[in-house]
């Protein structure tokens, strides 16, 4: 019996896992494994307490002196829920976390045990960085590395089986300085745009003097079961599947959606809630998604930062949690073929320290028009680094997704739905005419009072729209699932914080000019609308016309992750960067090169295994019944039944030896093709080599004859579990 069967057979045994000691009431358990400012209120001192919070509101750096007294208060804290060890929790640009434990425990020099917990150690370790991406900053032999404290983000006890760790979020930078994660330009980013709209608020409340950004994300993913994932090679070292016949039910018949929620999966959902609400990670909803076996979660809105690490973590979690219910979580943007890939959209809003969020209509005509200038100045950044925007989200697995089965297009367009598209085209057509103070364009904007009821129907039709305004935020929809948040929040807060920059520049001009300042404002506004109209499109996303149309306006559709990721090395994105302090040259040069050595890894591995699951699984297979069909045609044959009685089978026979061949001839042209690329030394041309060379010219090839071996070949014969099996046995 094959794996594939005995793994179907070991369902029957499967029950769902209990999850114990679950309290009936969230807020008893959120937050128990973090320590949170309430938590540092009764550990730290006042000294300590206050410069913590100084450090967390402010970004001010606390002193090393008063870390030892914070770390000393940490580190009591942490023993009391019986952490041993301690770690420096970073985010490198692997994709995935990273930590090296250190214990407590330490000795003297006369010999004495103690346990110990320092600030240096709490402010700053020294991991090797020598095996993580650096896009050739430094070679193998210059290896330090530094991770330094993040203190924004609070520290947690993260538990694994019986063991407990003390994780300290840091960012991580090389010796000479430059970043080598995605948190340091994020916190840098951040800082750019509160400065940015800061200046901007001032216009209309002189007392706003903060500007945080906001990140609710959505986490789509699926699960299926473990024993059927290990049956399939592809799924344990790509997390997704590079053949697959579709079965005849897929997600045609919408049932899944919102559905009731498998037993099975409800207690692993039940149980990696509670680890979350646990680490602080406020999990608001979960529900059924459109594929089969699709899910999705999503936390109430937090600090970009915060939710940024909230999301990482959970991921974590996720993978960890999902192994005890024997189940195993999927992250890539597109496992399977045929249905629904996964995202993580990213709502994004602009929240003052006076309690305003600047992309909701207020209630009166000065709000209404500060909630204008930020909505415009949003729009306009979009336009103008659409595609810095779109290699914020590049990769080799969204490229799978964007553009299909209801995912956004690789072209950048803003939905902002049918009443504001109105008002703005109202300010538009009014190019030309001076304004007056007095305007009722400028005092009488009644945005307030008609957008509630238009939420419902009109601002969020659109599911096509890859940056579409949804009421309050605007939602970031091509970000892929197993991204981290970092990447696309970094370039979003920085090309807003640079088109808010250029905003306040013009408006003081035309003041110093004599206008007066609404007058300004709304001359500035009707400008940037002007400028930036061609990228909002209310229609069809994956349209043929609407591709047409998106090139005679001039908007960038970029469908690979090679290709996409020139944009970060324009001088124009290098400049950008470079004035908003968030990443020097040698950064952005590095990251490009990071991007493109990782798109090629995943390719070639990919590549590998269609390579090893054709001549391992499939080929075997079909030869195999194609020797039983042998031997009946011969039969036949030799007793002198008619041919025209086996036709059939000859014909059966025939169809698998001609895709047997040809599955051959092009994985044999496939790895001479993958020899090619690995001999070229540039990495640019070696990434667009193995897209266009290798994965477009082979991949969808070779798939398409598996996939018909699959429905050809008897079924007791096919080693790899199939996509009815992987998507609806739970």
């Amino acid at each position: 019996m094959s794996l594939r069967f005995h793994a179907i057979k070991s369902l029957q045994n499967t029950a769902p896992e209990v999850v114990v000691n679950q309290s009936t009431k969230v807020t008893a358990i959120f937050g128990e494994n973090v320590f949170t400012i309430k938590t540092a209120r009764e550990y730290l001192s006042d000294e300590a307490y206050k410069s913590l919070v100084t450090s967390i509101r402010g970004g001010r750096k606390i002193d090393r002196a008063v870390a030892s007294q914070i770390a000393n208060g940490i580190r009591a804290w942490a023993e009391s829920k019986g952490v041993t060890h301690f770690t420096h929790w970073f985010q490198p640009l692997t994709g995935t976390t990273a930590e090296k434990h250190d214990s407590f425990f330490t000795l003297k020099s006369d010999g004495t045990a103690i346990e110990e917990f320092d600030g240096g150690a709490l402010i700053q370790q020294e991991p090797d960085a020598s095996s993580f991406p650096s896009g050739g900053i430094r070679a193998t032999f210059e290896a330090r590395g530094y991770t330094a404290w993040d203190p924004s983000s609070p520290a947690f006890v993260m538990e694994i089986g019986n063991g407990k760790t003390l994780c300290i979020p840091t960012i991580f930078v090389a010796y000479t300085g430059e970043s080598l994660d995605y948190k340091a330009p994020l916190l840098k980013a951040l800082a750019a745009i509160d400065k940015a709209a800061v200046d901007v608020c001032n216009y209309f409340d002189k007392n706003i003097t903060k500007v945080t950004p906001t990140l609710g994300w959505e986490q789509e993913y699926f699960v299926i079961d473990e024993a059927i994932a290990n049956a399939r090679p592809d799924l344990i070292l790509s997390d997704r599947t590079v053949f697959g016949a579709s079965p005849a039910k897929g997600q045609q018949l919408e049932d899944h959606y919102f559905g009731s929620i498998p037993e099975r999966v409800y207690a692993f959902m039940r149980d990696f809630e509670t680890e979350s609400y646990k680490l602080g990670i406020p999990l608001r909803t979960r529900h059924n998604e459109v594929a089969p076996s699709q899910f999705e979660c999503a936390p109430i809105f937090e600090e970009v930062n915060l939710a940024v690490d909230h999301n990482t973590l959970l991921m974590d979690v996720m993978l960890r949690v999902a192994k005890r219910h024997r189940l195993k979580v999927l992250l890539h943007e597109k496992p399977f073929a045929g249905i629904n890939g996964s995202g993580k959209h990213n709502n994004w809003s602009l929240a003052t320290d006076t309690g305003v969020n600047l992309l909701s209509p207020g209630k009166t005509p000065k709000t209404n028009l500060m909630f204008l200038t930020f909505f415009v100045n949003t729009i306009k950044a979009v336009h103008d680094y659409a595609d810095l925007l779109r290699a914020s989200i590049a990769s080799a697995g969204n490229d799978f997704r964007l553009g299909a089965n209801e995912a956004p297009p690789a072209i950048i367009s803003v939905f902002a739905g049918e009443y504001l598209s109105r008002v703005l085209g109202e300010i538009e057509g009014r190019v030309g005419e001076k304004f007056d103070e007095q305007d009722e364009a400028i005092l009488k904007l009644d945005l307030h009072r008609s957008i509630p009821e238009l939420l419902l129907d009109n601002t969020d039709r659109n599911r096509t729209s890859p940056f579409a305004f949804t009421g309050n935020k605007f939602e970031f929809r091509a970000v892929g699932s197993s991204a981290n948040c970092a990447n696309a929040m970094t370039t979003l807060n920085t090309i807003i914080a640079e088109t808010l920059r250029n905003f306040r520049k013009e408006v003081d001009g035309l003041i110093e000019k004599g206008d007066k300042k609404e007058v300004a404002l709304m001359h500035v506004i009707q400008k940037y609308i002007v400028e930036s109209k061609k990228v909002l499109f209310e229609g069809d996303g994956y349209s043929d016309e609407w591709e047409k149309e998106a090139a005679n306006r001039g908007l960038p559709n970029v469908k690979t992750t090679p290709l996409a990721l020139d944009a970060m090395l324009t001088d124009r994105a290098k400049s950008l960067f470079q004035k908003n302090g968030v990443y020097n040259h040698t950064e952005l040069e590095a990251r490009h090169e990071i991007e493109l050595e990782k798109y090629i890894k995943i390719v070639q591995i990919e590549a590998r295994l269609i390579g090893d699951l054709a001549g391992n699984h499939i080929l075997p297979a079909a030869i195999k019944y194609q020797n039983t069909l042998i031997t009946n045609i011969k039969g036949l044959k030799d007793i002198g039944v008619d041919e025209k009685n086996y036709a059939t089978q000859i014909d059966m026979l025939q169809k698998i030896c001609d895709h047997i061949s040809t599955i051959r001839e092009n994985v044999d042209a496939m790895v001479e093709a993958r020899k090619v690329c690995n001999n070229m030394t540039n990495t640019r041309e070696k990434a667009i080599a193995y897209n266009a060379d290798v994965k477009d010219k082979y991949f969808d090839v070779i798939r398409y004859h598996v996939d018909k071996l699959e429905l050809l070949v008897a079924d007791e014969e096919w080693t790899l579990p199939k996509y009815r099996e992987l998507l609806f046995l739970r």
